[in-house]
């Protein structure tokens, strides 16, 4: 398989989380609510979540992303359920990490499928603005 800038920009494991992305919903509470750009694309990002004893019980997004946001945003919404503040704290700078070159890959499931972005800067806000969205969310329904 070409590696590098040479392998093909959005595999079909990428193609198919975007597309299983959901529609946003109405929860049965909102219990706290981000709306986040990323400035290196313009991506936006709208997370609502309902929160139970400071962890995530429900989530909605409205994400406006590249195929790799998208998937990144899927990727999140199929592993906030149970996490807390700190699960997505953690998970936003393993992810950074790893964009960003590092030897260890996300814990979060399912991260490892965006690592043809890796090599393109220019993606990674995509990726990371559904996790820094969900932790505004939580931060949000905390205060």
């Amino acid at each position: 398989m070409a590696t590098g800038m040479n392998a093909p920009l959005y595999t079909t494991e990428i193609l198919r989380l975007a597309a299983s992305l959901n529609e946003p919903r109405p929860l049965e509470r909102e219990d706290g609510r981000a709306e986040l750009r990323s400035p290196t694309c313009g991506s936006t990002a709208e997370v609502t979540v309902q929160t139970e004893q400071g962890r995530v019980a429900a989530v909605s997004q409205e994400i406006h992303a590249c195929a790799f946001g998208q998937a990144s945003a899927a990727l999140m919404e199929r592993g906030a359920v149970g996490r807390t503040r700190a699960d997505v704290q953690a998970a936003a700078r393993e992810l950074e990490s790893w964009l960003g070159g590092g030897d260890s890959s996300p814990e979060w499931p399912g991260l490892a499928a965006l690592a043809p972005a890796r090599s393109r800067r220019s993606r990674h806000g995509a990726i990371l603005l559904p996790f820094r969205a969900l932790l505004a969310a939580i931060e949000a329904a905390d205060a």
